[in-house]
């Protein structure tokens, strides 16, 4: 088994490819290593001396080294061991469902929420997913417009965040969507 890597925007993030899928059932990400009990590789790159957070996208992993800890170079070969020995393992990636709520939109904000859903989607998750990360939908203020997003994996963190959130993903959905006037990032 061939893993690659490939910096991400985020010096502190470095997405692993291991040439097959990761995350089936939807994007996870583990910031603890409480967290991550529920998933056998999440768990085994928390091992990792350094180790901060952990992004399973659909075909790729996003690692996060912490700030003051080890290099990439010392931290990425531990990395790399244990995604090999997960999948030679043939172990899931989950042992339980990961499960997000959301509140109920009903009516004209149900529809809008379903079309800031589908431009996420189609138009920005790709996008981001080729850095290693991913923007989730978190809510929707049809009074104000406001739509708030969750940024996960190489995005978290990112010094560059604040200016794909505003100039990129903001623009994007104020054109698709017009009924949303501003885009913020959820904690």
């Amino acid at each position: 088994m061939f893993i690659q890597t490939e910096a991400t925007p985020n010096p502190r993030v470095l997405k692993f490819l291991p040439g097959r899928r990761v995350a089936e059932g939807g994007a996870v990400e583990f910031r603890t290593i409480d967290e991550a009990a529920i998933s056998p590789l999440g768990e085994g790159l928390f091992l990792v001396e350094g180790v901060e957070a952990v992004f399973f996208g659909d075909d790729f992993i996003s690692v996060t080294r912490a700030e003051a800890g080890p290099s990439w170079d010392e931290i990425k070969p531990g990395a790399l061991a244990a995604i090999m020995d997960h999948f030679v393992s043939g172990q899931p990636l989950l042992r339980g469902q990961a499960t997000s709520d959301h509140a109920d939109y009903t009516g004209e904000a149900a529809e809008i929420v379903r079309e800031i859903k589908d431009v996420l989607d189609s138009r920005v998750r790709p996008a981001v997913a080729q850095d290693g990360g991913d923007i989730l939908f978190d809510r929707f203020e049809p009074e104000t417009g406001v739509l708030w997003l969750v940024l996960r994996g190489a995005c978290a963190g990112c010094p560059s965040a604040s200016a794909t959130l505003k100039a990129g993903v903001e623009n994007m959905m104020r054109h698709y969507v017009p009924e949303v006037t501003r885009v913020e990032q959820a904690a």
